[in-house]
């Protein structure tokens, strides 16, 4: 009976193992391989490292990922400073059942894809969309004005497309948040400035770390919501590798830049976490 259910146990794990291993290899790793190879060698010349060294040459591809990765850092902040009220609203003010409904609130915008989510922001924002024609019906100007296609609204895009990922792991991690302690520190006197610095922001840190890396990687490789709401002047790195793969076919520039930016921002992650003390095993937890 034993060897029965060893058995059926070992079964049981290769007919998980095997379908998940598949495709991890030949859609996520054995692409990578290709993509690493292929950024270190030009038809001409065969192996080379130009293709990483035009990174650093060329000011416009290093400017363009610098100006990446501070609207990138901005976004995090953002969405971490909505973040926090909402998850404390909804894990600590809101009864059990007024949560569940919050809950689908926040997760029923992200059942449509993030262009449709996108398309809805340019309806409303375009010269002749919804929010124009309701200001310049109420007078507040006289014409029509051009919303979209500037840094501001394109920061407001990322922060709408990321927010969730923020919220979820902190709300996961304020639920494990003893109520007495708060209501503790409200007895002795604490203001709430200080409960959230000494309190809560402590106790939720793996959660605003798992976040906050999940949020930067996701706005610093996203390519829709800076292409459509950004507009031809909107320079982000993402758009840089799209060119160099689909406009002047250099699969092998693009393959270089894919991996400078995984390295890059793997390198701004590995500081955030050594500047708040933070180590990665208790993040992704």
């Amino acid at each position: 009976m034993m060897n029965s259910k060893h058995s059926k146990i070992r079964w049981g794990f290769w007919i998980f193992f095997i379908p998940v291993f598949l495709w991890l290899f030949l859609l996520i790793i054995l692409p990578h391989i290709e993509l690493l190879r292929m950024s270190f060698f030009e038809r001409k010349t065969g192996f080379t490292i130009a293709n990483y060294a035009a990174f650093f040459t060329e000011p416009i591809y290093w400017l363009t990922f610098v100006r990446t990765a501070t609207y990138s850092i901005i976004v995090t902040f953002i969405v971490l400073v909505i973040a926090l009220p909402v998850s404390f609203y909804v894990t600590k003010v809101s009864g059990f059942k007024v949560q569940g409904f919050l809950m689908v609130l926040l997760l029923l915008p992200f059942w449509v894809s993030e262009l449709i989510r996108v398309y809805g922001w340019m309806i409303l924002l375009r010269e002749s969309g919804v929010i124009n024609k309701i200001l310049v019906g109420m007078g507040f100007w006289n014409q029509p004005v051009e919303m979209l296609y500037n840094d501001a609204v394109m920061i407001m895009g990322l922060v709408y497309t990321s927010i969730l990922f923020m919220v979820i792991p902190i709300i996961g991690v304020m639920e494990s948040l003893d109520d007495s302690l708060i209501e503790a520190a409200y007895d002795l006197g604490a203001k709430k400035m200080v409960i959230w610095q000494k309190i809560i922001i402590p106790h939720c840190m793996p959660g605003i770390m798992s976040g906050s890396i999940v949020v930067f990687m996701l706005v610093l490789g996203s390519y829709l919501t800076p292409n459509l709401m950004g507009g031809k002047n909107s320079l982000w790195f993402t758009q840089q590798i799209y060119n160099q793969f689909i406009t002047y076919f250099n699969w092998n520039q693009g393959a270089a830049f894919g991996f400078l930016l995984l390295l890059m921002s793997s390198g701004i992650i590995w500081v955030a976490l050594r500047l708040t003390g933070q180590q990665l095993s208790e993040v992704v937890k």
